[in-house]
């Protein structure tokens, strides 16, 4: 076991539990925050699952992004921290402010900790909803260089939350004298095998395909990435030296359409699952009576591209493709029993 220890906020979470786990498959002590106590249990149990012993080597903290208690001693004694927590739900909120505050307030709670605790370098996890939103020409490439527009169109709350949560970071290692070391991981959505019976948000639309409960799929392209990728780039980030400074995209750089991944499921896995897509017209109707419906709509029919090439070159970075990725989140979600196999089976 490693004499260095990492904390991790938000390790019950899909992408924390991830970054836990790579963590002490390579024999790092880990500490990780939940909100509360008896989230214990389903962290350990979510390791137990992937049968690795933590008795030793896992440790707790409570700490919430809404609150300063708990923060310092869950910094206390730590090399390193992945500041992984940030709010995703299903749906955008009526109140913008029950993302944007504990996103970018939560960053600053987690970057005055580890200041205090001396922390070499803080890994935060931000999106690649903090580069590509709000842009009115998509016909090029975006990379590390690029920033979201929070004036442009399409922008939400969500996309706020993690561009606004980003900046604050670079802004207080810019300034705060004694700051840790600062690189940032901007994934795009996260596909992969799912440790515990929480889903991520990125993980609904394989659930609803398999359970056949989407007739149709909406005009959306989107990048998808695999989990247990983006829990190794943020362990890259941790140490390597030519990562202090920088931003990461973690992506495949081949976006798809929903129908897509649907065709992947039915060819490669033989799921009975739709690849009918949905005039544009009927997803905006539905999007009056469904807010997660009404959160993508600014984005039927746009194509992002970006690049993982930095990461690639700077951290020897090597993604697995989307399609292994959406295999295997279905095949977990069907061992977990939270997609159905007799639903989805063919």
């Amino acid at each position: 076991m490693s004499s260095e220890q990492v904390l991790v906020t938000g390790g019950s979470g899909f992408l924390g539990a991830h970054c836990v786990l790579a963590l002490l498959k390579r024999g790092y002590r880990v500490r990780t925050t939940v909100r509360t106590p008896d989230r214990v249990a389903e962290v350990r149990a979510m390791m137990r699952h992937s049968e690795l012993d933590t008795t030793d080597a896992l440790s707790f903290a409570t700490a919430d992004l809404t609150a300063d208690a708990g923060w310092a001693d869950a910094a206390s004694g730590c090399d390193y921290v992945l500041h992984v927590a940030s709010p995703f739900p299903a749906a955008l909120p009526r109140n913008e402010d029950e993302l944007l505050i504990p996103a970018r307030e939560g960053t600053l709670r987690v970057l005055r900790a580890a200041r205090q605790a001396q922390v070499r370098r803080v890994v935060l996890t931000s999106s690649t909803a903090a580069v590509i939103y709000g842009h009115t020409n998509l016909d090029r490439t975006f990379t590390e260089e690029d920033w979201t527009d929070l004036n442009g169109p399409g922008v939400n709350a969500y996309t706020k939350s993690k561009t606004l949560a980003e900046r604050a970071a670079w802004d207080f290692t810019d300034q705060e004298n004694g700051s840790p070391e600062l690189a940032v991981i901007n994934p795009a959505g996260l596909l992969g095998p799912v440790l515990g019976p929480d889903l991520s948000t990125s993980l609904i639309l394989i659930q609803r395909l398999l359970d056949r409960s989407m007739p149709a799929l909406p005009r959306l392209s989107f990048d998808l990435i695999d989990v247990r990728d983006v829990a190794d780039l943020h362990l890259r980030a941790m140490t390597d030296p030519a990562a202090q400074g920088e931003r990461f995209l973690a992506v495949t750089g081949t976006p798809m359409w929903a129908a897509e991944v649907g065709r992947v499921l039915r060819d490669r896995l033989g799921a009975r699952v739709t690849t009918r897509q949905l005039p544009d017209l009927l997803v905006r109707l539905a999007s009056r009576a469904d807010p997660t419906v009404r959160a993508f709509v600014p984005d039927l029919g746009n194509i992002y591209k970006t690049t993982s090439e930095k990461a690639r070159r700077v951290l020897g970075w090597q993604p697995r493709t989307s399609e292994d990725s959406i295999i295997a989140s279905a095949n977990s979600l069907i061992e977990l029993g939270v997609a159905g196999k007799s639903k989805s089976a063919a």
